[in-house]
């Protein structure tokens, strides 16, 4: 008894620690007691098991901060009980020490090894037990701020993807508005057709391909490439979808009246301008867009356009053969006043023409090998062949070979037209 209680240097209070609860299991009634004083003394709420089988039904109906068993008991010993309460389902850690005469490395191994977490060795001496549970707190305090830690980190992340799985619904469902945007993938107009492909790599991207009526035997398309990725760069396409309309020719920037009532076309290089100013003087945005903008002549196949920015169209010729054409031109957007230029080009009967964008040609492999214009044509006449529908398939699909199954890095959009040469019922457009 003189060995517990013979030091009484003062210690914190219980109170400012997180060990408040402590559970003494010993068969020893003296022992016990001796503890249970000296303890409560320091303000700890101390409860008291006289076996293991006692101290885990205690447990099982109390949680405690620190147990202080003893090894050595009757019907279940010390390392029983241990192994028994870790086993509980608890919802906080609890520190608990084994009190035993025991010296030997494999008993104290043993402890270790089901959950014990200290020892002290008997008789204990009461500077000593403060000592240890004063480094069992600091332990709980640790472990309960990690805790809690997780617990926000978990509540936050779960709250993330809530808001990840709202944003990605609101994603899918402006993935199939930005499609809405391409409402007829293919049309025949007698003398040509125009086949359309729009493959944003995202849920949403900044490409835009289209063709209304422009006129009498006049069809005008486009392939738009908007800078960037993501919603703002979709917005953009959107707006301008408006102002390229097939159903709304009285808002088609590309459309004036004449003063029979009747819409004919703006040259491609007025369209390039209007453009630029509405972007620069209208919008406050810092996007800006790529675009080749074209009328085809139903009659005569010719092909007057402007190329802003937007890579080098090609012509794929009846027999196969592919040829690239164009300058390149300032991009939409960047410059007051640039200036915008417009060429023609003549299209044979069977050839057709194909306004893309750069994730064709800039579609990297796993060595960073871009595969340019020269793969681009080994691509398009491996497939000169197929139709509309099954020749943008095989594209994707050898483009996707190509880059060794990897997702592409960036929107994929094409405007094929076709020339079929002048048909009787052209000139009912």
């Amino acid at each position: 008894m003189s060995a517990f209680v013979a030091s009484i240097k003062p210690y914190p209070p219980a109170q400012t620690g997180v060990i408040r609860s402590v559970l003494v299991v010993d068969d020893s009634r003296g022992h016990r007691l001796l503890m249970s004083r000296s303890l409560s003394r320091q303000g700890y709420d101390v409860c008291e098991a006289a076996s293991g089988r006692e101290a885990l039904e205690a447990c099982q109906k109390n949680e405690f901060d620190l147990i202080l068993s003893d090894w050595m008991m009757p019907e279940m010993d010390g390392i029983e009980f241990c192994q028994a309460f870790r086993a509980l389902p608890q919802e906080k850690y609890s520190y608990f020490i084994l009190l035993t005469s025991k010296t030997e490395k494999g008993a104290v191994a043993k402890g270790l090894d089901v959950g014990a977490d200290d020892f002290l060795t008997k008789p204990v001496k009461r500077d000593e037990l403060l000592a240890r549970i004063n480094a069992g707190d600091r332990i709980l305090r640790m472990e309960r701020e990690l805790t809690e830690k997780n617990r926000l980190v978990t509540a936050t992340l779960d709250e993330i993807q809530g808001l990840y799985d709202s944003l990605d619904r609101d994603l899918i469902d402006a993935r199939k508005m930005q499609q809405s945007l391409v409402r007829e993938p293919y049309r025949d107009f007698g003398s040509a057709e125009v086949s359309l492909l729009l493959k944003p790599c995202g849920h949403v991207g900044g490409d835009l391909v289209g063709f209304f009526e422009a006129g009498q035997n006049k069809v005008a398309f486009y392939s738009i490439d908007v800078s960037g990725h993501g919603v703002a760069s979709a917005m953009l396409t959107a707006r301008l979808a408006s102002y390229l309309s097939n159903g709304a020719p009285e808002q088609n920037i590309a459309l004036v009246q004449n003063h029979n009532g009747n819409y004919t076309p703006r040259p491609p290089s007025e369209v390039a301008n209007l453009l630029n100013i509405l972007m620069i003087d209208d919008m406050e945005t810092e996007l800006y867009f790529t675009i080749l903008f074209g009328y085809i002549c139903l009659e005569t196949g010719k092909v007057d356009y402007s190329q802003c920015g937007h890579p080098n169209p090609l012509i794929l010729s009846a027999d196969g053969k592919v040829r690239f054409f164009g300058d390149g031109g300032m991009p939409i957007g960047l410059i007051p006043d640039a200036n915008f230029e417009q060429n023609s080009v003549q299209l044979q009967v069977g050839d057709r023409i194909l306004f893309y964008s750069d994730g064709f040609t800039e579609c990297a492999n796993y060595n960073d090998e871009l595969l340019d214009e020269e793969g681009f044509e080994t691509l398009v006449s491996t497939n000169a062949d197929l139709d509309y529908g099954d020749f943008f398939t095989a594209l994707i699909w050898d483009l996707d070979l190509y880059s060794g199954t990897q997702d592409f890095g960036d929107d994929l959009s094409c405007t094929m037209v076709r020339f079929k040469g002048p048909q009787h019922d052209s000139a009912n457009l």
